[in-house]
């Protein structure tokens, strides 16, 4: 991926999940870093991004 066609940084890696809104919860409660709110995308998908304890930006998601 070059440009993340709604977000401001480009993902390293997609991970997707059963329950985005459990991971998102998670994440929240960890404390890390999202870079990329919770949103439910055009195309069908709904995903956050969050930055990992090595710098890299891992996109979290599901299918809608």
């Amino acid at each position: 991926m070059t440009t993340d066609a709604t977000a401001s940084v480009n993902p390293d890696v997609s991970i997707f999940v059963d329950d985005v809104e459990a991971a998102h919860a998670a994440a929240v409660t960890a404390g890390v870093e999202i870079v990329h709110p919770l949103s439910t995308e055009e195309w069908g998908v709904r995903r956050f991004f969050y930055r990992d304890s090595s710098g890299r930006v891992i996109n979290l998601g599901t299918h809608t």
